[in-house]
């Protein structure tokens, strides 16, 4: 396939990017929208939990939703009337159920400590899409002075555009650095590969995560992920097959002879790169939370759009463009990465148990993280919501904007009595600041609504919410609200993470095994992904969790890592070493089968593919990494992890750690049982014949005429 592939770029390669540029506009008329249609209502939550349940249960008997969505904030006490008018205002906003309003004397929990400030309530209706509504109280209250709008509903319309207007600025970032990075590691015209395949490639993502948001609502913020892993993997994809066609063409300059081989070798290792960096992203859809789905969806496909935009862009750019690209010759002989790979194989022993060593205790903060949630506290100061929220923490009496906890109960009309008595046990739990009395919501479903005292994520919120659920209830009961939702959340992601394991370890060891042939190189591949992604998220905890370098990358510590950025980060920081790792390990292979001794294999394969990963991660660490500038605590997390992870792998697992294992092994890394290895020559996914020709080729007819040339 890939040969005549390079048959169809050599003899018509403009018709090849002439259904590229099709497919590029098509992507970008239809796709370009995507970003303001992706809309999934709780991504952060699991459909299944009991939380979730006790909640739909709420709506479905009240047509409203399960917790007040909106808290309005006037600087006035109770009863004034600007509270008046304000209350008056949200409710007249189609959508808003019901507001409530702190009367003098009365609901204490609605106003300030000073008396001098009022909360106003508003329940939402139930509604596929609460932006709507959330607009509507917003322009209704513009105008009015201090008014202030906050509570989840809010919180969850401002994190959306707040997630947009950083992803502006990250773009607006990253696109300048990668085109001046990519001109002085490409080399002139080249320099414009990258940028075509991750434009088409994220563009075409784009275009098939709207199709798919059709069937299956996803979240907006697989959007960031798209961009800077399509340009990342754009400009790996670009790169190798770049340096590998200069690589040929200083041989005999032969282009047809030069872009077979670039494919059939450095094609394929593509290929294979794109499987591994498609099966680790969706071993995320495992999940049962819509944000995690959506990431695993937008990795998988832009990784395989990725491939496919660059085989069909490159090999013919690369033909039409051989003479200015072929001006830029790969370096010959022994250069410091040969030297760098004997030096580390001369005392391999030292160099991998010390380097292990070094990456364990660099992960080992990981082993005390503390878990945080998405609420109004990922916003910057700037944003209304999060500063209701810290008004409230600050100035209001704990019950204020309730950390509820929700409990629903299946039971007959008659169990009231029984159910007072539940209630009443209820508000009785350490932590509990404010019981409530069972609440008949329609035939067969009650509530009972319990204020707590803690934030509902923290330490104190979640003991109190286990204490309420092992409170003995004399009818079924399911419990709801934030500190609910966060619980529910953790078990859910630790009951789904040994399928995602067991999905990314498997197919991650079958992708290599079917590279390489070896048993023994995927399984060390494994470990080495496991480190790299150990070290990196070592390092998110140190800094995110403990609050450090709070200036420099401009955020407020929430005490913890956003759990879901936790499994996303090990996710990518995974695939992204694996795609490393088939680089390097195919260009060992090559060698080995050209007749090079073990080490000198491996030395040669360093040689060849350093410079590249490593220039290749840098790329990669700026189009990712440009979300460290989010005003979003979560996504600067996640955009500092994937690029320390890229960085740790390139630079010190591939250039130490690699190496120093392989010498160790020796011949054994290629070890596989008898039955395996004739299978895997029986499936014939080998490379085919790709060894360099022995000297130049004879000049004349050999030649393949470039399509530029004059006949």
């Amino acid at each position: 396939m890939l040969a005549a592939l390079a048959r169809q770029a050599v003899r018509h390669p403009r018709r090849l990017l002439l259904i590229a540029a099709a497919l590029f506009v098509i992507s970008g008329v239809f796709g370009s929208t995507a970003i303001g249609l992706l809309n999934a209502r709780d991504p952060f939550s699991d459909p299944s939990s009991a939380s979730a349940r006790a909640e739909a249960a709420i709506t479905r008997a009240t047509g409203r939703e399960a917790s007040p969505g909106v808290l309005a904030l006037v600087a006035a006490p109770p009863g004034s009337a600007a509270v008046t008018s304000v209350a008056r205002i949200i409710a007249r906003v189609p959508g808003v159920a019901a507001v409530t309003v702190p009367a003098p004397g009365h609901d204490a929990g609605l106003v300030s400590r000073d008396g001098q400030s009022s909360l106003i309530v508003a329940t939402l209706r139930a509604a596929p899409d609460p932006n709507t509504v959330v607009a509507g109280i917003q322009t209704a209250v513009k105008g009015h002075a201090g008014v202030q709008l906050g509570g989840g509903d809010v919180a969850g319309v401002q994190t959306g555009k707040q997630a947009s207007a950083d992803l502006g600025l990250a773009e607006a970032i990253a696109f300048p650095l990668l085109a001046i990075l990519a001109l002085f590691i490409f080399r002139g015209l080249a320099s414009v590969l990258p940028l075509a395949v991750g434009g088409t490639a994220v563009l075409g993502t784009f275009a098939v995560l709207r199709l798919v948001n059709l069937a299956l609502p996803l979240s907006v913020f697989a959007v960031d992920l798209v961009i800077g892993l399509g340009l990342g993997l754009a400009v790996d994809y670009s790169l190798f097959l770049t340096w590998r066609f200069r690589e040929e063409m200083s041989r005999d300059g032969d282009v047809e002879r030069a872009l077979r081989v670039t494919l059939t070798s450095t094609g394929r290792t593509v290929l294979f790169s794109a499987a591994t960096v498609a099966a680790a992203t969706a071993s995320l859809c495992v999940f049962p939370q819509r944000f995690l789905v959506s990431m695993g969806l937008g990795g998988a496909l832009v990784a395989l759009i990725g491939v496919a935009s660059a085989l069909l862009i490159v090999p013919p750019l690369l033909v039409l463009w051989a003479k200015r690209i072929t001006k830029v010759a790969p370096p010959a002989g022994h250069g410091g990465w040969y030297r760098l790979a004997r030096a580390v194989m001369r005392r391999p022993a030292l160099v991998g148990v010390g380097t292990a060593a070094v990456l364990l205790v660099v992960a080992s903060p990981a082993l005390h993280v503390t878990w945080s949630g998405i609420d109004a506290t990922v916003l910057p100061a700037s944003q209304s919501a999060r500063a209701v929220n810290d008004t409230l923490a600050r100035e209001f009496p704990p019950s204020a904007g309730a950390s509820t906890i929700l409990v629903v109960a299946s039971a007959p009309d008659t169990a009231r009595a029984e159910l007072a008595g539940y209630a009443r046990d209820l508000a009785r739990v350490p932590g509990i600041s404010q019981g409530g009395d069972p609440v008949q919501l329609a035939a067969g479903t009650w509530e009972i609504r319990l204020a707590g005292a803690a934030d509902p994520i923290s330490a104190a919120g979640q003991r109190t919410l286990t204490a309420v659920r092992a409170v003995p209830a004399p009818v079924p009961v399911l419990t709801g609200g934030q500190a609910a939702d966060f619980a529910d959340q953790g078990a859910s992601i630790a009951a789904s993470l040994p399928a995602a394991l067991a999905v990314l370890g498997v197919v991650t060891l079958l992708v290599l095994w079917l590279l390489t042939g070896s048993v023994i190189l995927p399984v060390k591949t494994l470990i080495m992904n496991a480190l790299t992604a150990a070290a990196a998220t070592g390092i998110l905890v140190f800094v995110f969790a403990h609050g450090r370098l709070t200036g420099l990358l401009g955020y407020t510590s929430q005490g913890g890592i956003e759990e879901t950025d936790f499994v996303i980060l090990a996710a990518i920081a995974f695939a992204l070493s694996t795609d490393y790792g088939v680089f390097l390990l195919a260009r060992i292979a090559e060698a080995r089968r050209s007749g090079l001794p073990e080490r000198e294999a491996i030395a040669v394969g360093m040689e060849r593919t350093g410079r590249l990963i490593t220039s290749a991660s840098v790329l990669l660490a700026v189009a990712i990494g440009a979300f460290v500038t989010s005003r979003l605590v979560f996504l600067k997390e996640l955009g500092a992890g994937v690029a320390v992870a890229v960085l740790i792998d390139a630079f010190v697992v591939r250039a130490l750690l690699v190496p120093s294992l392989m010498a160790l092994l020796g011949r054994a890394n290629w070890w596989a049982p008898a039955p395996l290895r004739r299978l895997h020559d029986r499936i014939g996914l080998g490379e085919a014949d790709t060894a360099p020709s022995p000297g130049p080729a004879p000049a004349g007819p050999s030649r393949t005429r470039l399509p530029t040339e004059p006949t």
